[in-house]
């Protein structure tokens, strides 16, 4: 018992360096998603179809922002590292390669989205028989898409900005930027959705343009900030005085960051099919999915923020070339975020009943979103673990493994059998569901394995 103790649980000083980068972080992450449910609540009190649309449309965006996470992840990796070496040059090199990656992606994204978003949107609508309208669904979906894509290239540029400074230690000051732009977004959708103080009733097209704004407001805080506070962003002198980044440090980012683009662009897009499965249920599957997964966000901020934390804290002492103590400091870490998040899921498991009560759709609705709640409660913890594990290869520069830790066991084994239950079997939505849900199980005897390897200790910036 001794030695489990000293093995999972920190001493005071250990909490307090964990406080101090997750704090930031999670109050950032909890408010942009406690606004993010207010939104989604002001969407559907509005109707069934306009909410499933928003649903779908954002669905496409999440492949989208996962691509641009996994594009600035690479660089990022050495961003942290670089920092742990007070580096300021590599730093600044690996701003520039995040500019560059951000702009190509987001050029890309409006393109796709601007040409074929009529064929991506309808992938997602299947109707079966219980009254919802599909093409008013589809037609609400492309009002929203059109606009959102406005906001793709400022959303891009404030990841990069984000990403590091918080790699840099500069937590707060990206919470500060994403506070006030989803306090914008919040007042401007109680405006713009409903019609209130003389504006026009725009619905979700309001909700949109809402969203917009915002992320325009949060990149100009962002950039402003970090060119006139050099004194605590050193790096950022000069970064656009031109564009030369080592040849070699090109080649190793890509090298280290390509897998991780690539992972994160398919397994978002797994993600994305594997609820295109799900919608073959039916349009209110899309809907009770759309209520369920905004709830559940808003409990994860635990373990969304701890994925981040395993990220810098590893990624610095990888960086300061002390491994000694990296593995002791990740076993710690990973236990937090299990006790977290396992607190978390028994509050979500309590208090689920209580949020579909919010939106303007159906009973039936609201049952199946509580039930997707419920049993997303009870793989929080699991999850948790995962996502750990994840980053604690990914910090490392691990990526390859990553990748195959990731993606590869989405598509080869998790999108299979959701594609055949879905297609060749009737099973409704909820066994269906749980049993995808229960091949992570797999995948959490594979993490255990990668990390007791040590397969990911790595300093790649020495």
């Amino acid at each position: 018992m001794r030695s489990f103790f000293k093995r999972f649980i920190g001493d005071k000083k250990f909490y307090m360096m964990v406080l101090a980068v997750a704090v930031p972080i999670i109050i950032q992450n909890g408010i942009s998603n406690f606004v993010n449910m207010l939104d989604n609540i002001m969407v559907g009190q509005v109707g069934t179809e306009q909410m499933s649309g928003v649903a779908i449309v954002n669905q496409l965006m999440f492949i989208f922002n996962l691509a641009l996470f996994g594009a600035i992840s690479g660089p990022g990796i050495f961003t942290a590292q670089y920092v742990g070496q007070k580096n300021n040059e590599g730093v600044r090199y690996t701003v520039r390669f995040k500019i560059i990656i951000v702009a190509l992606i987001s050029l890309g994204g409006i393109l796709l989205f601007h040409y074929f978003d009529e064929p991506f949107i309808r992938i997602y609508l299947t109707d079966n028989g219980q009254g919802l309208d599909l093409e008013a669904t589809l037609g609400y979906a492309r009002e929203y898409l059109k606009v959102m894509v406005i906001g793709l290239a400022p959303f891009a540029v404030a990841c990069a900005y984000a990403g590091t400074l918080r790699e840099a230690g500069e937590t707060k000051i990206p919470m500060y930027a994403s506070l006030v732009a989803v306090f914008t977004n919040l007042i401007l959708n109680y405006v713009l959705i409903f019609g209130h103080f003389g504006a026009p009733k725009m619905g979700v097209v309001g909700a949109a343009v809402a969203t917009v704004i915002s992320r325009f407001l949060e990149m100009s805080i962002l950039v402003i900030w970090a060119h006139t506070h050099t004194e605590r962003a050193p790096y950022m002198v000069g970064v656009y005085s031109g564009f030369k980044i080592p040849r070699e440090l090109v080649f190793k980012i890509i090298k280290t960051g390509m897998p991780l683009f690539i992972n994160e662009f398919l397994w978002s897009l797994g993600m994305s099919m594997l609820t295109q499965c799900y919608s073959t249920r039916g349009l209110e599957v899309i809907a009770a999915f759309n209520i369920s997964n905004t709830i559940v966000n808003l409990f994860n901020i635990v373990l969304f923020t701890m994925g981040n934390v395993v990220a810098i804290i590893i990624g610095q002492i990888l960086g300061s070339g002390n491994t000694d103590e990296v593995v002791d400091t990740d076993n710690k870490l990973i236990a937090v975020a299990i006790m977290a998040s396992a607190v978390m899921g028994v509050l979500l498991a309590i208090f689920a009943p209580l949020f579909p009560k919010l939106y303007n759709t159906t009973d039936d609705i609201r049952s199946m979103a509580v039930t997707f709640m419920r049993i997303a409660s009870v793989f929080m913890p699991i999850n948790a673990y995962l996502n750990a594990a994840y980053f604690t290869l990914r910090s490392g520069g691990k990526t390859v493994i990553t990748f195959l830790f990731d993606s590869v066991y989405l598509w080869c084994l998790c999108w299979p059998v959701a594609f055949v239950l879905s297609r060749f079997t009737p099973l409704s939505i909820i066994p269906l569901y749980c049993i995808v849900l229960y091949l992570d199980f797999v995948k959490v005897i594979i993490g255990y394995i990668l990390l007791k390897k040590k397969v990911w200790i790595q300093d790649l910036v020495a």
